[in-house]
């Protein structure tokens, strides 16, 4: 469990709300009267970001450049490894070398552990496909719509010669907070 609890009043603005959560790193725990009334992700944050002159920075600015692959053929279990000695929370998955979806730790914890099934299998019988990507030089904002109309919270960025990055809701609230 997280504690302590970052906690925040129900009228907190919505870009004190994203300073704070990247200030302390985690969910905020909405409190009204000693009472907790709600949590507010990163990905709430986003869908409600608003159109405003912060949001219109471009994504390349708050991406991370450095993308992880992996071939559909490797199993999750190598996968799930990765993922963790890299502290990161996917891989872009390839076919051919072409990158065709990605792998996630929702992926892993809803398609494997809380299934039941074997972290044997390719990872490209868990992966979600197609892969969703956005071109480089988008607004934070325009991301944001894309994430939250897709219900995504990892959007690879794209330029003619490839995957340039990956850009998270996280990375997101953290350019509406700067």
């Amino acid at each position: 469990m997280s504690y302590p609890l970052i906690t925040i009043c129900p009228d907190t603005e919505i870009r004190e709300a994203a300073r704070t959560m990247i200030q302390r790193k985690g969910r905020l725990v909405v409190f009204e009267c000693g009472e907790m009334t709600g949590i507010v992700t990163a990905a709430d944050l986003i869908r409600e970001m608003p159109d405003a002159p912060e949001s219109s920075m471009v994504v390349d600015d708050y991406m991370t450049k450095r993308i992880v692959a992996a071939d559909e053929q490797e199993t999750v279990s190598d996968i799930a490894v990765a993922m963790g000695r890299s502290r990161i929370g996917s891989v872009i998955i390839t076919s051919k070398g072409v990158p065709s979806g990605i792998f996630t730790e929702r992926d892993l914890l809803s398609k494997f552990f809380a299934q039941g099934r074997s972290l044997a299998s390719p990872v490209a019988e868990a992966c979600s496909s197609p892969l969703i990507t956005a071109p480089t030089g988008i607004s934070i904002h325009e991301a944001a719509r894309i994430m939250t109309g897709r219900h995504i919270r990892r959007l690879p960025l794209s330029k003619k010669t490839g995957l340039a990055g990956i850009i998270t809701a996280r990375d997101l609230v953290e350019g509406y907070a700067a």
